[in-house]
C-alpha cells in the first residue's frame, strides 16, 4: 500500500482503492494439509485520496508452507526461446514455461512514449510483442510501436472517439493477429489497426467502458467490459457477435481480465467472482464456477473480482479472486481440483510441477499444481508494520530461472523460484503496476510515468 499517486487506479464504489495490507495465511494440519486459520480481524479505517492506494478486504487467513513440502524440491523446465508475445498472456497454453530471457537482469535502455497516469488516466494494460515490434497503450488509450531491439518509436497513433460524453476515460488494451491490431478502450469502444503503419481500420462503440484488453481467434474477438459482459466480434468487420451477461456488481474493482482460449473453448472471469467457461463458436455455457469464500468479514470484503487473467495449462484453469480464492479447475468438467485463501489480483504462472501467485498482502507463493499444497512463500513486505510503506506487486514471470515480479515502488525482483530468495533487485524509478513480459531474450517493463524499460 503506497500514498503517492500511482498508476492502474482501481474505483471501488467511487473511491480509488487496489492493495490489500493486511496478511493471508493458512496453517498446515499435521498431514500437511491446509486448513483456515482465524485470527484478529482487521478493521480498514483509511479514506482513498487521489490514486491512493488502501486496504479494502480484511484477511483472517493464513497460508503457510506444508510441513511436509518444506525444503523439498520439484521440477522446473529449462529455460527455452519465445520469439512473440502477441497477446494478454503471451501464446496462452503453447507459452514457454521458463524463458530465455535478460539472464544479466540489466536495464538495456527506456523510452517514454506517452501520457503517464494521473488522477482521471491510468495505464492499465502490458505490452504486446510481435515481428521485432512492442506494441504498448499510454494512460489516455493511445498507441504506440516500438522497435523491440532500440526502443526507436516507430509509429504513435490516437484511436480515442471524438465524443463528447467520453472525453474522460481510462483503460483498454492491444492483442495482434495476422498484421492487426486489435484494441479495447476505457472510452467505450473496440477497434481493429494495421499494425504496420497504425491506421485505422474498423471501430465499434460499446456500451459501457473496457478496462481489459482483447484475445483473438479463428476470426472473433473477445473482451470483457465493466458490465460484467462478455463480448464478441467479427475480426473482419467488427460485427457484434454473441455475448454472455455474468452476475451485475454494484460495488466492484474497475479492473476486466483478459479471457483465456484453448481450443473451441473460452474462459473469462468478472467482478462477481465468476469464472465461467463458453464455446467459442456460439457461447454456450459449459461450467459456472464463483471464487467466492461463503464467510465474509466487512462490507468490502464482498468485493469478489478475479482481476487477474484466468490461464489454462494442461487441461487445468488457475484463477485467483479478490475475495479470496486462489483455485485450480479441470477445463473440461468444471471441477475444483484445489483451492487456497488466497486473496489476489494478479495472474498466476504455471511451470513445471507448481504454480505461483502473488497475494494482495505481498505474498509470492508457490504451491503443487498437483495438490496445492504450499512449498513455500516469500513476504515482499516483510517487516514494513506501516501500511503506507507496503507496496504492491505485480507479474510473476519465469524468466532464466528466475520469478520476476514488480512492485508499485519501482522495483524489479528476481527471486530464486526454488526458494523465494531474492538475487537481485533493479531500481526503475517510477511505479510498476502491470505484468512484466519475457520475449526474446528480454524483459519489457511498463511504468506509470508511460516509460518503456527493457532488461537484457
Amino acid at each position: 500500500m503506497i500514498s503517492r499517486n500511482v498508476g492502474v487506479a482501481v474505483l471501488v464504489a467511487g473511491a480509488m482503492a487496489l492493495g490489500g495490507c493486511s496478511t493471508v495465511s493458512a496453517v498446515g494440519d499435521a498431514a500437511g494439509k491446509l486448513v483456515p486459520s482465524f485470527g484478529k480481524k482487521d478493521k480498514p479505517q483509511e479514506v482513498a485520496g487521489d490514486g491512493r492506494r488502501i486496504s479494502i478486504i480484511a484477511f483472517d487467513q493464513r497460508v503457510e508452507a506444508a510441513e511436509a513440502l518444506k525444503g523439498a524440491d520439484f521440477f522446473l523446465p529449462p529455460a527455452l526461446p519465445q520469439a512473440e508475445w502477441p497477446q494478454p498472456g503471451g501464446l496462452g497454453e503453447q507459452n514457454v514455461e521458463n524463458i530465455e530471457a535478460a539472464p544479466a537482469f540489466e536495464i538495456a535502455w527506456r523510452r517514454g512514449f506517452g501520457k503517464g497516469s494521473a488522477r482521471s488516466f491510468h495505464i492499465t494494460t502490458p505490452p504486446i510483442i510481435a515481428g521485432g515490434r512492442v506494441y504498448v497503450m499510454d494512460a489516455e488509450t493511445d498507441l504506440a510501436a516500438i522497435d523491440a531491439q532500440t526502443g526507436a518509436i516507430i509509429w504513435k497513433k490516437s484511436v480515442r472517439p471524438r465524443v463528447k460524453r467520453d472525453k474522460d476515460g481510462f483503460g483498454g488494451g492491444i492483442a495482434f493477429a495476422d498484421g492487426k491490431l486489435y484494441v479495447s478502450s476505457g472510452f467505450r469502444m473496440v477497434a481493429q489497426v494495421d499494425a504496420a503503419t497504425g491506421e485505422p481500420g474498423w471501430k465499434r462503440m460499446t456500451d459501457a467502458p473496457i478496462h481489459g484488453a482483447p484475445v483473438v481467434s479463428h476470426g472473433r474477438m473477445f473482451v470483457v467490459s465493466t458490465d460484467n459482459e462478455l463480448l464478441t466480434f467479427d475480426t473482419e468487420t467488427g460485427a457484434p457477435g454473441w455475448t454472455f451477461q455474468a452476475l451485475v456488481e454494484p460495488a466492484r474493482i474497475l479492473a476486466s481480465p483478459s479471457p483465456a482460449l484453448s481450443g473451441d473453448t473460452v474462459v473469462a472471469a468478472f467482478a462477481s467472482g465468476e469464472v465461467v467457461a463458453l464455446r467459442t463458436a456460439n457461447g454456450n455455457d459449459l461450467w459456472n464456477n464463483t471464487l467466492s469464500k461463503a464467510s465474509r468479514t466487512t462490507a468490502l470484503s464482498e468485493i469478489r473480482d478475479v482481476a487477474g487473467r484466468p490461464v489454462i495449462h494442461q487441461g487445468d484453469v488457475y484463477a485467483a479472486s479478490h475475495g479470496g480464492i486462489f483455485a485450480a479447475t479441470d477445463l473440461r468438467t468444471g471441477q475444483a481440483r484445489w483451492s487456497l485463501p488466497v486473496a489476489s489480483i494478479g495472474t498466476p504462472w504455471p511451470a513445471g510441477d507448481v504454480v505461483y501467485v502473488i497475494s494482495q498482502a505481498g505474498e509470492v507463493i508457490c504451491a503443487s499444481r498437483e495438490s496445492g499444497q504450499v512449498y513455500w512463500i516469500k513476504d515482499l513486505n516483510a517487516g514494513l508494520k506501516k501500511s503506507k510503506d507496503r507496496a504492491l506487486f505485480t507479474g510473476p514471470v519465469l524468466a532464466s530461472d528466475r520469478l520476476v515480479v514488480l512492485s508499485s515502488d519501482g522495483r524489479a525482483i528476481a527471486l530464486n523460484p526454488k526458494t523465494g530468495e531474492v538475487l537481485k533487485t533493479l531500481k526503475i524509478g517510477s511505479s510498476l503496476l502491470t505484468s512484466p513480459v519475457a520475449v526474446n531474450g528480454m524483459i519489457y517493463l511498463i511504468t506509470d510515468d508511460g516509460d518503456l524499460v527493457a532488461i537484457r
